[in-house]
């Protein structure tokens, strides 16, 4: 949720908050809530994805102990992953959402003002759809997250994907833990922007992020006289999806507050009819997760599909000799319930590359 306490901003100026932003926190169009309650309630992640076709997503276990690189021409980011993760695949080309088993959850959405610049050689290269996994490979918290891209001048290297009308992906991250801290880093003049506090909790798309928290100033509930918008646009969902959580009720017990923040992502999500490719990021709602980080157990749902599956895991293994495993979600849309037992030995999907002259 967006609370009194000051958000601390790195790599830029932010208008200070002075109205309560209450409890609240998606590659492509999409809204992405955090919500945590009191006591004992879980600390939840909701996120919609939104996009103009099938992105043909499947749900991957990818284990400790795999080497990867940056895929940037010279001066590539390498690492080995130090933690296993689940992630939704998009394109099978890269993850777009995910948790890992220290349950820190990443939501990739999409951001037109994204620019990451020419290549500077000197800079270590990451391409934006390795930008998540390398998150979840080596991060146990947001704060270990915050403090790497502090410290670290990473260069994210722009990439294109899709099939019906081939688009940049232009994106911003959203990053959550079991503590309910929460942060965003955008990429603005190729130099990361990192939004680090509970007023991070909600993210959209489109305006920047300290313009989306400057404009919920103006609205009924937060300081202003507007009253609560209704359209399509990111900033308006941005508003809505901060006011919906705000509401919530302290829930009763964990299928409650599953209940809850499922209602506001619905509340929040895009009815199939309005996609537009030259505008992805008012596109339809295609599926929705919900990470529960407390109980870590990780929700998904397809708009193409009556059911919500899940998977728990404490019943996973994340060891180097597990393997990758895939739950084939474009073969069998007709799963219900847990289906951690259900993924079987698969080979990893190849990341794409950055675009060429990177």
């Amino acid at each position: 949720m967006f609370r009194t306490a000051p958000c601390q901003v790195v790599g830029c100026s932010l208008v200070a908050i002075t109205t309560a932003l209450v409890a609240i926190p998606g590659a492509s169009a999409c809204t992405r809530v955090l919500w945590s309650g009191k006591g004992d309630t879980p600390v939840l992640v909701g996120r919609n994805m939104d996009w103009f076709e099938d992105m043909r997503s499947n749900l991957w276990i990818l284990p400790r102990g795999v080497e990867r690189d940056g895929l940037a021409a010279r001066n590539s980011l390498k690492w080995t992953s130090k933690y296993g993760s689940v992630v939704v695949s998009s394109y099978e080309a890269g993850a777009g959402d995910g948790v890992n088993e220290k349950r820190l959850s990443g939501n990739m959405l999409y951001l037109v003002e994204s620019e990451y610049r020419a290549r500077d050689e000197s800079r270590p290269g990451l391409c934006v759809a390795l930008w998540l996994q390398f998150c979840l490979d080596n991060f146990a918290s947001v704060e270990e997250a915050v403090a790497y891209f502090t410290s670290h001048d990473v260069q994210v290297l722009p990439a294109t994907a899709g099939d019906s009308a081939k688009k940049a992906i232009s994106l911003h991250l959203a990053l959550g833990d079991a503590s309910g801290d929460s942060a965003v880093i955008e990429f603005v003049a190729g130099k990361a922007k990192i939004y680090h506090g509970r007023e991070s909790r909600v993210m959209t798309n489109s305006p920047t992020f300290n313009k989306q928290l400057q404009g919920i100033q103006n609205y009924q509930g937060f300081g202003g006289k507007q009253p609560l918008p209704g359209t399509a646009a990111a900033a308006d969902r941005f508003v809505r999806a901060a006011y919906y959580a705000r509401a919530l009720p302290e829930p009763k017990n964990p299928r409650a507050a599953i209940g809850g923040i499922l209602s506001v992502m619905r509340n929040v999500a895009q009815p199939f009819g309005v996609a537009d490719p030259q505008r992805p990021n008012i596109s339809s709602t295609i599926w929705r997760t919900v990470a529960d980080l407390t109980c870590g157990v990780y929700y998904f749902e397809s708009s193409l599909s009556p059911n919500i599956i899940w998977v728990h895991f404490d019943r996973l293994d994340f060891s180097e000799k597990a393997g990758v495993r895939k739950l084939d979600l474009v073969k069998n849309q007709d799963l219900v319930g847990d289906v951690t037992s259900g993924f079987r030995p698969a080979p990893a999907f190849e990341p794409l590359r950055p675009d060429s002259g990177y």
